[in-house]
């Protein structure tokens, strides 16, 4: 098979389903945090842009998980995967102390973020 009738693949392959695409509302400027008593260049955790909306959709703003997922154009249980994924993540950068970053961030990709390392 010749190298142009390989189809496109996404960075990560996955199986079953394809992933429905998300409505994202807000700030597409992200922030990367990290905690300041850690020195060293640690493991860290990646939010991914859908993850970080349920959290401000139902966290901050008080939605329930239902209306929250139709907003975003998902079913209930991809919400809530996808909320419950969010929430272990944040957790165990809280408490083992490791830094978040934003999948997704505009500021890291066009390199005028001031913490990120330039290549």
């Amino acid at each position: 098979m010749a190298a142009e009738e390989n189809p496109v693949m996404n960075e990560c392959p996955r199986r079953g389903r394809p992933r429905v695409q998300r409505t994202i509302a807000g700030n597409a400027e992200s922030r990367c945090y990290k905690p300041c008593c850690c020195e060293g260049e640690g493991e860290g955790i990646t939010l991914q842009p859908e993850e970080l909306e349920l959290i401000r959709l139902i966290d901050l703003e008080g939605l329930e998980q239902e209306a929250a997922a139709e907003r975003m154009g998902v079913s209930r249980k991809t919400a809530w995967r996808d909320l419950h994924e969010a929430r272990r993540k944040i957790a165990d950068a809280l408490v083992n102390g490791k830094s978040i970053e934003m999948g997704g961030c505009t500021k890291a990709a066009e390199g005028r973020c001031p913490k990120c390392p330039r290549e």
